[in-house]
């Protein structure tokens, strides 16, 4: 409760037009008071009408009214100062460069919280208040403020166009109906809002029906690629492990080769050097008959010996081989 009664002392202390804590205040002759400069800057705008009105109570003044400052009011809002309260509401109430402003406030204006269709004007917090309180305009179709509202005016008949003709798919006035779009099919302009509200609902729906299937969709084939990738990195592997295994066999086999034939060479080289051996040694008998022969006197006996000799001689001829037929795979 106690703070209802500092928001009410704000509200009385506060300037109509800044709304802001009242700056040297002053008084009209119809009993409001205002900021000086405030005041006297809204005087200055009326001055090239030549009539003067109140912000508040909209009561003319001819000629200018000359202000007198409150010393009441002053004293107060002095008072004020000194126990800290301030009257001017918060900066993020007043309206922006991108905001919709109140077409009620005076001086600085507020943002506006809702627009209105019939009234063609956007409202404050404030200045709302009646489209609730007020029987006849709790009718009035509010909407989200918009900056457009003079759209919904017709151009022709300046008057708010509250019929839709879906034979031109526009929005007309009541005048249109009778004039250009006589015998077109027309309904509230606001039935049509509720009946394109709806489709674009349906329509929303089956968006997202499609989207829920498309994306299924997407689900099952990256189930099939991690199918396929799965397969195929199977296929590497055994075919990996296959040809590992015949390198393996291949190498073995190699080997096995390898040691055949160095065995089949050792074999072959003892035997050839076991007949080289023999035959070295029979060369070296041979030569030693020979110099024995030349030696004897007796010719008959070097022709026996020689002729004795002949058989191993044949016999070496006999050894010679070929040795690349022997190491046969």
């Amino acid at each position: 409760m106690a703070q209802k009664g500092v928001q009410l002392d704000r509200e009385t202390f506060s300037c109509p037009i800044c709304l802001d804590l009242l700056k040297d205040p002053v008084t009209t002759t119809c009993g409001h008071s205002y900021c000086r400069n405030c005041i006297k800057a809204h005087f200055d705008e009326e001055d090239r009408k030549g009539i003067h009105s109140c912000p508040q109570c909209r009561k003319t003044f001819i000629p200018r009214p000359v202000l007198e400052k409150n010393t009441m009011l002053a004293a107060l809002v002095e008072q004020l100062k000194k126990t800290g309260l301030q009257a001017a509401p918060a900066d993020h109430c007043y309206a922006g460069p991108e905001d919709v402003v109140c077409d009620v406030c005076t001086g600085r204006k507020l943002k506006a919280i809702k627009s209105c269709l019939f009234c063609l004007a956007s409202y404050c917090e404030k200045h709302l208040q009646p489209h609730y309180d007020a029987a006849p305009l709790k009718k009035h179709k509010l909407v989200a403020p918009s900056k457009k509202l003079q759209e919904n005016i017709c151009s022709r008949h300046d008057e708010v166009m509250k019929i839709f003709c879906r034979t031109d798919q526009q929005n007309i006035c009541y005048l249109c109906t009778v004039d250009e779009h006589k015998g077109h099919e027309t309904v509230p302009a606001a039935a049509e809002r509720t009946e394109k509200q709806k489709e674009l609902e349906v329509r929303r729906l089956n968006i997202q029906q499609r989207i829920q299937e498309r994306e299924k969709d997407v689900k099952l084939l990256q189930q099939e690629v991690e199918a396929i990738n799965g397969s195929a990195d199977k296929a590497v592997e055994d075919s990996e492990k296959m040809f590992t295994e015949l390198i393996r066999l291949i190498q073995k086999r190699s080997s096995d080769v390898k040691q055949q034939v160095r065995s089949q060479q050792e074999t072959e080289v003892s035997r050839v050097k076991e007949l080289q051996e023999k035959l070295e040694q029979e060369i070296a008998e041979l030569k030693r008959k020979d110099g024995a022969s030349w030696s004897s006197s007796h010719t008959q006996r070097i022709t026996t010996s020689f002729y004795t000799t002949t058989p191993h001689c044949q016999h070496s001829v006999s050894l010679h081989t070929h040795p690349a037929s022997i190491f046969v795979l």
